[in-house]
């Protein structure tokens, strides 16, 4: 190749600075220069096209668009070549020689004069400057389509560079742009093919143009082999899909074995024009509940991958996989930049909406389908409830319960509510480690026994969204560990209220009951807050609450076990009806009962604890009393 004229030019003001900053700062990770370079050539081969729709003297040019890539290992070089528009020497020096011009924003302005539309993706012109991340030299050759002459740019990407029209007797084509990248020794990686293909495949895998790759060996004729070319599934019309196709793509996107449950597809145009395809799967991944949160849906431009970091969903709807492609999304821009980008904000709010709607339509009438989806992914869901404020009303409807009374189903909040007993003014919840432990709970004797349809609150985060949401459509929430419940004023069944009211001969006097609670309170003042009676006892003699204002109990072990110990002292509950608690009552007229009461009340106190799930304030004493009380027998 002979040059002839070859001018050398200065960047405009303070592009090396700019330069260098944006190859450091917008770009995290260094191979995103080729997800750059080869969406600038398909937006070359889009204008060309564009350009053959509108002048006839462009179709000679044909329609057999492609990318090639060409690596030679021995030259240390990537060649990116296309045969798209080209470009002539006054577009090189326009379009190369500063940052934030580019011919595709020229283009696009051009086309919205004329009141056309433009699917080209570099918006701000920094995207060919990413090859500098990996190149320490830059040649661009290129040939505009109709137009005489070859253009040369090259540059180091620091002091300049060099511009002119040079002469190559084997041009790739008629028309079209070839860069060469000089490989630094640093990111030598590129060279290998496998990683070429890799980068290809991942960032450009359905763009429409086919993305070839080679490899050049000497005295050997290269192989390209076709990396791309797959349409975009998400850019067709959902009645040309299959339930086939939807679910091959979704094993191919998320390397799983199983199906999805339910897809939604659709396309929304207004102040952003962007496509949407996302699936909830059919069983929950293993990393679930991992530590990062972090959401499984891509970003796109264009169909050009952008990244899986943008976060277009929250963490508590991580289940739910796929991608967004937005076509008002500049291609170039950073990581950090997405998070707070405006647009991107705007499109994270209308895709979440949009997924919370059709699982709110999914509720409704296709109740089995969503149970198991809420089966899978219900405590993910419940997250949102601690962190969404805004949505917290429609996550409510969304969320779903087993209770005391309900079995094996998933009951709603409405449907809870709907299903209140005469005089009960609360719904109750019981939080705790596991189903079993929560229905082996004393505190659930009473609302068993007059029927009291109860949650069953076993997932972590239970503990936590409900300190934050104290009631449903008007209806407090209340928990039964806690004291101050209106359990009494709860109509209970004929038969419960026939013994209720037979049981109540024989009992100890109020006085009696009375002189037994003090004795207690004196006894272990410094265990407990308060000695009560209870009515949500049946068949236990006592248990532990805490106060209706103070901290829940399953909520202070979560605490407790993750070294934020909480010393709220409980309020210990006397079953009146409990024989051993009658004869303690009873025998409140003797003369030494306050000393009597010294043992059976720290046994009380670590029967109580026990229940909870502890261990007993003082384990010998606790076996010495045990013990005694065996030998009495």
């Amino acid at each position: 190749m002979s040059e002839q004229n070859l001018l050398s030019k200065p960047f405009e003001a303070e592009v090396s600075k700019l330069l260098e900053l944006m190859i450091h700062s917008v770009y995290s990770e260094a191979e995103v220069f080729l997800r750059e370079l080869i969406a600038n050539a398909s937006d070359a081969c889009d204008k060309l096209r564009y350009l053959q729709q509108t002048d006839e003297s462009f179709q000679k040019f044909g329609q057999d668009f492609s990318v090639d890539i060409f690596v030679d290992k021995e030259k240390k070089t990537i060649v990116i070549r296309d045969n798209g528009i080209g470009m002539t020497l006054e577009d090189m020096s326009e379009n190369l020689g500063t940052i934030a011009r580019s011919g595709t924003q020229a283009f696009a302005a051009m086309l919205e004069a004329k009141g056309g539309e433009s699917s080209s993706i570099g918006q701000f012109g920094v995207g060919f400057y990413s090859a500098f991340i990996v190149a320490q030299r830059v040649e661009v050759l290129s040939k505009a389509a109709g137009q005489d002459g070859i253009a040369l740019w090259t540059s180091d990407g620091a002091s300049g560079f060099q511009v002119g029209v040079v002469t190559k007797d084997q041009f790739a084509s008629s028309h079209g742009t070839e860069i060469t990248l000089h490989i630094r020794d640093e990111h030598e990686e590129f060279l290998e093919i496998s990683r070429l293909r890799q980068v290809v495949t991942k960032y450009a895998e359905h763009i429409a143009i086919p993305v070839r790759l080679a490899e050049m060996k000497e005295n050997e004729d290269s192989d390209l082999e076709t990396i791309t070319g797959n349409k975009a599934i998400w850019t067709r019309n959902k009645s040309e899909i299959s339930d086939e196709d939807y679910q091959d793509f979704y094993r191919g996107m998320t390397h799983h074995f199983d199906k999805p449950s339910h897809t939604i597809h659709y396309h929304a145009e207004g102040r952003m024009d962007y496509s949407v395809l996302l699936f909830i799967p059919e069983e929950a991944p293993y990393d679930l509940f991992n530590g990062e949160r972090e959401s499984q849906v891509k970003l796109h431009v264009k169909k050009v991958f952008i990244t899986d970091k943008a976060q277009i969903i929250p963490g508590y709807l991580r289940f739910v996989k796929g991608l967004v492609d937005c076509a008002d999304l500049p291609l170039n821009i950073s990581r950090e930049m997405l998070q707070n980008s405006p647009p991107v904000v705007s499109l994270r709010k209308a895709v979440t909406n949009r997924v919370l709607t059709e699982l709110n339509k999914l509720a409704d009438k296709q109740t089995e389908t969503y149970d198991k989806i809420f089966e899978n992914f219900g405590a993910v869901i419940k997250e949102g409830l601690y962190e969404d404020h805004d949505r917290r009303d429609d996550l409510l409807d969304l969320v779903r319960f087993k209770t005391t009374t309900s079995g094996d189903a998933w009951r709603s909040l409405k449907q809870i509510k709907e299903n209140m007993r005469e005089g009960q003014s609360q719904i109750y919840y019981i939080t705790g480690r596991n189903p079993k432990e929560i229905e082996a709970s004393p505190h659930l004797e009473g609302f068993n026994k007059r029927n009291v349809e109860v949650l069953i609150l076993s997932d972590p985060i239970d503990d936590f969204w409900v300190n934050m949401i104290h009631e449903y459509e008007g209806t407090p929430l209340s928990s039964v560990t806690r004291s101050g419940n209106d359990l009494a004023s709860i109509v209970g069944d004929k038969d419960e209220q026939q013994n209720n009211h037979s049981s109540n001969e024989g009992k100890p006097s109020a006085v009696q009951q009375e002189t037994l609670m003090s004795a207690m309170r004196l006894i272990l003042k410094d265990d407990i807050a308060d000695v009560k009676l209870s009515d949500r006892l049946t068949d236990s003699p006592v248990c532990l609450v805490a106060d209706s204002q103070g901290i829940d109990l399953n909520l202070e072990k979560i605490l407790a076990a993750q070294g934020q110990s909480v010393h709220a002292r409980k309020i210990l509950e006397l079953n009146p009806d409990h024989p051993y608690i009658q004869k303690l009552a009873a025998n409140s007229d003797d003369k030494d009962f306050a000393n009597a009461m010294e043992g059976p009340s720290r046994l009380l106190l670590d029967l109580a604890r026990i229940m909870d799930g502890d261990t007993p304030s003082r384990p010998r004493e606790f076996v010495q009393s045990i013990t005694a009380l065996m030998q009495k027998a």
